[in-house]
């Protein structure tokens, strides 16, 4: 996404509706975690105050998401940030998270432009089955809404070929142990 996209307006009414000012419509939560997983930033506020209400119906998707058994972050983590509230730490977290998934995009966006097709790396035996997986556990970290370096981002998005149970499950746990992993910075960060 380039940063000259605005963020879509949502206005909430004292009703608590929120309405669309692009389409002039009334949407839900639902809507709102479609349009964030589809790649656009959203900006909620309260039409009578003008405060920004973004962070609270963020919480509130991610909250829904983990009540329906869409768990991603483990409860340890869970705990850490609650903790981070009432302790020192709360000033160093939201920098020490933002960071840590700034690397992680990065660091996968990098490993995907090293086994391209250009790169001589991938010439070695099993390196496009590995560019392959790389590029499918990178597109479900950003809800499906990545490229592959050097793909022109107006172009259309072509349909992948389906994720095998397997697929999906490795990918699974290969995100789960990176979430462990920030969890353990996030443990030592506040002691």
């Amino acid at each position: 996404m380039t940063d000259e996209i605005k963020p879509l307006l949502i206005k909430r009414y004292a009703s608590r509706r929120l309405y669309n000012t692009e389409t002039s419509d009334y949407v839900t939560l639902e809507d709102i975690s479609g349009f964030i997983s589809d790649g656009r930033d959203v900006q909620i506020i309260d039409l009578k105050s003008g405060d920004d209400l973004t962070r609270q119906y963020l919480l509130q998707i991610v909250a829904e998401r983990e009540s329906k058994g869409e768990s991603v972050l483990p409860v340890a983590v869970l705990t850490d940030l609650v903790r981070s509230y009432t302790s020192q730490a709360s000033s160093v977290v939201p920098q020490f998270l933002s960071m840590s998934f700034d690397m992680l995009r990065d660091s996968q966006s990098k490993v995907i432009d090293t086994v391209t097709k250009a790169s001589p790396i991938a010439q070695i035996p099993g390196m496009e089955a590995f560019r392959t997986q790389q590029e499918a556990f990178f597109k479900a970290m950003t809800g499906g809404n990545w490229t592959p370096p050097g793909t022109p981002s107006a172009a259309p998005a072509q349909e992948d070929a389906p994720v095998t149970a397997t697929e999906s499950s490795e990918d699974l746990d290969a995100i789960k142990s990176q979430l462990a992993d920030l969890q353990e910075k996030l443990s030592k960060l506040g002691k």
